[in-house]
C-alpha cells in the first residue's frame, strides 16, 4: 500500500508539550521573552485595518518581509547580542560589521527554517551521494535525509565535543556531496570561528553546496554572513524562533548569493507558493525593524546563561560550556533520564535524548532569572 519512501521515514520529534499541569517550559530553545510590543500593535493593526487581507492570497515572495531582514542584518552584523545600542538604535560590533551590505535578493524567507532546510535539502542534496553529517546534529537533518532518501555519513565527534571538520571534509571530498552543520552546534552549543569555517570552505569542493546553519549564531557565535562574498557556494541558513521570539510565527530564511535564493525559490514554487501567511509576514517585518528590543532579549539570555553555567560549576555539575541559549549538562553518577524525571516532578521541563553518547546528558534551554532560580533549586534537590 505504502511507497517504498516510507520505509526510510524517521519523523523528528519535538520537545513534549505535556498538558497535566503548567510548567516552566526549558525544554525547546523557545525565547523565554514575548515579541516586541510592535510587533504585538502591528499584527493587531493589521487585521484590524485590513480585514480583507485575511480573504487574499499573501505575497508569495514575502518582498516586503526580504528588506527587513536584510536591514536588520546591516544594522546588526547578524549578532544580536554584540551588537551596539543606544536607545531604539543599533549598530554592528565590529567584529562582527558585514563588509558589503546585505540586499534583499540574497534573501529567501519560509515557513520555519524546517522548511527552508527541507528546500535547501531538496535542491542541492543527491540521494546518490553520501550526505557527510557530525555525530550530534540537529535532529532535522537525518529526517530530512531520509525524506528525500539520501544515505548519510557519520562523522565522530572529537573528544572535546568540537566538529572533526577535517575528516568532515575529507568525506565529503570522496562522497562527492556538500556539507551542512549548525554553528553553533546543537546540542552541544560548541561554535566554530568565522576564520576556522573560512578555511574549510577554502579546502571544501566549491562546485559544492556549503550550508552554515546558523540558528543559534545571535547569542554568542560568530556570523558567516560576511564569507558570502567570497564563497558563492555558501548558505546560511537562520530562524526567527529562537533570538527574535517568534517561535509561534514559523518563520525562517537563507542568506546566500541571489542565483542560490533563486533555486530555493524554484522548489517553493513548485512545493507550495505561498508558504508564509499575511499575519506572519506583518510580524516579521515589524520585529525586524525594531533590533534593539531583541538585542536586549538576547543580552539577557546570554548573562542568564553565564550565571547559570557557573552554578553548574560550583554544584558538580558537568556541562560543556555554551555559545547559544542552552547548555548540555548531566550529573555525575546521575543518569540522564533520572535528572529529567527529577527536574519535571518540580514542574519543570527540560530535554532528555536516549541518544547513545549523549544519554546522560540533559539539554537545558535558558530561561529568564525567575525561571532559572526555579531549575536551580529543583537542580540541588538531585
Amino acid at each position: 500500500m505504502i511507497s517504498n519512501r516510507m520505509k526510510n521515514l524517521h519523523p523528528y520529534v519535538p520537545g513534549e508539550q505535556p498538558k497535566d499541569r503548567v510548567y516552566i517550559k526549558l525544554n525547546a530553545n523557545e525565547n523565554p521573552y514575548p515579541p516586541d510590543a510592535k510587533v504585538v500593535q502591528a499584527v493587531s493593526d493589521f487585521v484590524k485595518n485590513n480585514p480583507m487581507r485575511l480573504a487574499l492570497y499573501p505575497d508569495p515572495d514575502s518582498l516586503e518581509l526580504h528588506a527587513a531582514i536584510a536591514e536588520m542584518l546591516n544594522k546588526t552584523g547578524g549578532v544580536l547580542c554584540n551588537a551596539e545600542v543606544s536607545g531604539e538604535e543599533t549598530g554592528p560590533s565590529e567584529k562582527d560589521r558585514i563588509p558589503f551590505k546585505v540586499t534583499s535578493d540574497m534573501i529567501y524567507s519560509g515557513n520555519g527554517s524546517d522548511e527552508v532546510l527541507s528546500f535547501v535539502f531538496y535542491a542541492f542534496f543527491d540521494s546518490g551521494k553520501k550526505l557527510v553529517l557530525p555525530e550530534f546534529t540537529y535532529s532535522f537533518y537525518p529526517v530530512y535525509a531520509g525524506f528525500y532518501d539520501i544515505a548519510t555519513d557519520i562523522v565522530p565527534m572529537k573528544k572535546d565535543w568540537s566538529l572533526d571538520t577535517d575528516e568532515m571534509l575529507l568525506r565529503a571530498k570522496r562522497n562527492g556531496s556538500g556539507l551542512i552543520f549548525a554553528n553553533p552546534n546543537a546540542p552541544s552549543g560548541i561554535g566554530l570561528g568565522r576564520a576556522q569555517v573560512r578555511e574549510m570552505l577554502k579546502r571544501a569542493d566549491s562546485d559544492r553546496i556549503f550550508v552554515v546553519d546558523e540558528a543559534y549564531c545571535d547569542f554568542g557565535g560568530e556570523s558567516c554572513i560576511p564569507l558570502l562574498e567570497e564563497f558563492k557556494n555558501l548558505v546560511i541558513v537562520r530562524t526567527f524562533s529562537k533570538s527574535l521570539c517568534g517561535a509561534g510565527l514559523r518563520l525562517g530564511y537563507i542568506v546566500a548569493s541571489p542565483e542560490i535564493v533563486n533555486y530555493v525559490t524554484t522548489v517553493k514554487n513548485s512545493l507550495n507558493h505561498f508558504p508564509i501567511d499575511a499575519v506572519a509576514q506583518c510580524a516579521g517585518v515589524a520585529a525586524c525593524r525594531n533590533p534593539a528590543y531583541y538585542c536586549g532579549c538576547a543580552k539577557k539570555v546570554v548573562a542568564e546563561r553565564e550565571k547559570f553555567q557557573d552554578f553548574l560549576k560550583e554544584n558538580g555539575w558537568d556541562f560543556i560550556p555554551s555559545k547559544t541559549n542552552f547548555v548540555l549538562a548531566k550529573k555525575p553518577g546521575v543518569s540522564g533520564e533520572k535528572v529529567y524525571e527529577e527536574i519535571k516532578r518540580q514542574g519543570i521541563l527540560v530535554r532528555h535524548f536516549s541518544t547513545k553518547g549523549i544519554e546522560d546528558y540533559v539539554r537545558i534551554t535558558i530561561g529568564t532569572e525567575e525561571q532559572m532560580n526555579a531549575l536551580k533549586t529543583a537542580m540541588k534537590m538531585i
